[in-house]
């Protein structure tokens, strides 16, 4: 895989890229930081059954910072919007977020062409940690593909398409 340069990204916005909202100060070599939203979910049950939908509850990041709990995952979103077309887009954290031991997308950061919407991030932190809302917390890089696209990521067959908010999982739908 090749991964899109700075210029190449900015080349490619509008076209088969969109960030909405873009700040080019958050544009890396080969990167994009996607910045949190001020709200969080959590599963607020002690078992998690992945036949059915979880009861959740919301939490709203302070801006003076919400701490973390380490054994509890929670989930935020980006507060942009993405879409991209004919590329792979992938998430991953920060380096700067991941030295401070907060674990963003453990396995969740893989996008499929065509994905449009907010990023759901998966938080987990290893010590009791502090957050704030709107912190650049993970990258979003985008990857060429080869081969011809035979399908891509839409409403007609996925879950999580257009997505506005924190989304939990929705594998209880394919059961």
């Amino acid at each position: 895989m090749a991964i899109l340069t700075s210029k190449e990204i900015l080349n490619r916005l509008t076209k088969d890229i969109i960030i909405e909202p873009f700040d080019i100060k958050n544009l890396n070599p080969n990167s994009y930081n996607l910045t949190l939203y001020d709200e969080l979910k959590f599963y607020d049950c002690d078992v998690l059954d992945m036949k059915k939908d979880n009861s959740t509850k919301i939490i709203k990041i302070p801006n003076d910072g919400l701490w973390l709990e380490p054994g509890e995952t929670y989930l935020g979103r980006t507060m942009e919007y993405t879409i991209t077309k004919n590329l792979v887009p992938i998430i991953k954290a920060r380096s700067s977020i991941a030295r401070l031991h907060i674990n963003i997308i453990n396995s969740a950061g893989f996008g499929d062409i065509g994905y449009s919407g907010h990023w759901t991030i998966p938080i987990s932190v290893i010590k009791k940690t502090k957050i704030y809302p709107f912190v650049t917390i993970c990258q979003i890089y985008y990857n060429d593909i080869t081969g011809e696209i035979d399908r891509e990521y839409n409403n007609n067959n996925n879950k999580y398409q257009n997505s506005r908010d924190i989304m939990t999982s929705k594998i209880y739908q394919e059961f």
